[in-house]
């Protein structure tokens, strides 16, 4: 009993592999599914192509496909804002003083682009500081920012 691959042997493996993206948090199976779909497509359109030749085209497209998805669209997807994580993307930011903290308030300090949606922030220091002075942010506490004189 002769075995022969047939086009749709391969779209059925392919989208196996993709279903079985669902259990799998890596994101390659998806790929390696699409390139066993598209050597389906290719046996639709050259039925006589050996097996040696379906398995190596195989691995090549999955191969492109896996490297274009991990270096040119997965970076396209990664979160760049800094939502949830407040104090990694507050601490280092330079501001400018508008009023100098005393005993009775805390003081106001101005980013120059807004961080965290606001542009001004309440602060404390432990530093003399005057209007106009430049400050960095060396940590958080609670809805106030601590600086320190630049």
């Amino acid at each position: 009993m002769d075995f022969e691959l047939l086009y749709w042997h391969w779209v059925v493996f392919g989208i196996a592999l993709m279903l079985l993206e669902i259990f799998l948090p890596s994101f390659t199976a998806l790929w390696f599914g699409s390139g066993a779909v598209a050597v389906g497509l290719l046996m639709l359109l050259f039925p006589a192509m050996s097996l040696t030749t379906q398995v190596v085209l195989w691995t090549v497209l999955s191969g492109i496909l896996t490297w274009g998805w991990f270096k040119y669209l997965r970076p396209l997807s990664v979160d760049k804002t800094k939502a949830g994580l407040s104090r990694e993307a507050i601490v280092g930011e330079v501001g400018q003083v508008l009023t100098v903290p005393s005993e009775a308030r805390r003081g106001v300090l101005r980013f120059p682009a807004p961080v965290l949606g606001s542009d001004e922030w309440q602060f404390i220091s432990q530093d003399e500081l005057n209007i106009g002075d430049r400050v960095r942010v060396i940590d958080v506490s609670g809805n106030s920012l601590i600086v320190s004189k630049q």
